[in-house]
């Protein structure tokens, strides 16, 4: 019975292992290329189940995004500040290919040298620069630049750079004890400005503001003359109309206030003819009138 059946189960097995090495998958997530004795044969493999010789070999790659960190990077300002750089590539094979020929298909090996181009591409940009134009810079424009270049050197590995960030810039301890002392000696230069301008400023308004008082009181002087002149002219022309009137009834009420204001006053002393003309209704009154 074990004997029968035996030769049907070596050939099964054969063809087992047959399919093993004629077959092959691709994932979703994949792509795949097909070498024969290390000659490339086949690349463009759709997800699913695929035929290949025996002797064929079969090398896979990820297909999605990759992303890799790389921290404290040391690079040079254009005046010789060193900058302690944080950044992150993300990554994926465009070109199986010539993936394949530049990396060997490892991915440990296209991440070192994309992180070797991405750390020219940002040597170039800081090279160019001084410390003070980097922390400046809008950070849109340098990761813009930093980006086009590596993404023109990443084109040799078949590989495309979807992202190139860089996520933060630090000062080695030296270098930032005498940026801040810089920044300090900066704001302290523009804050005295600033209250030199506001000083200007306040002795301008404030000069301003006195001239156009004493302009508002000069005008108010000027006019309160011209008022009491045009009263006074009106009183005069009042006081002349009466007096035409009744001439008598005036130079007594004229009298009448220089009594007023002449006599009752104490510790006044008064010498006058007592038959002069100041007193003379004092002398009337004593008289009856017709």
């Amino acid at each position: 019975m074990n004997s029968r059946f035996f030769p049907l189960l070596v050939l099964a097995g054969v063809v087992l292992l047959v399919c093993a090495l004629a077959l092959f998958t691709v994932g979703e997530a994949q792509v795949a290329i097909r070498t024969e004795f290390g000659k490339i044969v086949g690349t463009d493999y759709a997800p699913g189940l695929h035929a290949k010789w025996p002797w064929d070999a079969v090398t896979k790659f990820d297909r999605r995004i990759l992303s890799q960190s790389y921290a404290g990077e040391t690079f040079l300002t254009n005046d010789n500040r060193g900058l302690i750089v944080d950044f992150y590539v993300k990554w994926r094979v465009k070109d199986p290919s010539t993936f394949y020929i530049a990396t060997g298909g490892r991915e440990e090996q296209a991440g070192e040298r994309l992180a070797e181009i991405v750390k020219d591409g940002i040597k170039s940009v800081v090279a160019q620069r001084t410390l003070q134009q980097i922390v400046s810079a809008e950070r849109a424009a340098v990761t813009g630049e930093m980006f086009g270049q590596a993404s023109r050197n990443a084109a040799g590995l078949g590989v495309e750079l979807v992202d190139v960030r860089v996520q933060r810039i630090d000062l080695p301890d030296e270098v930032a004890a005498r940026v801040y002392q810089s920044m300090e000696q900066n704001f302290a230069k523009t804050a005295n400005r600033l209250r030199a301008e506001g000083q200007s400023a306040s002795a301008g308004i404030r000069a301003a503001a006195e001239r156009q008082r004493t302009e508002i009181v000069a005008d108010a002087e000027r006019d309160a003359l011209r008022i009491r002149g045009e009263g006074d002219a009106t009183a005069a022309q009042t006081y002349a109309h009466a007096y035409s009137k009744d001439p008598e009834f005036y130079a007594f009420y004229r009298s009448l206030q220089a009594y007023d204001k002449s006599l009752g006053k104490d510790g006044d002393l008064l010498v006058v003819t007592p038959d002069g003309e100041f007193f003379k209704y004092f002398k009337d009154a004593a008289r009856p009138r017709p």
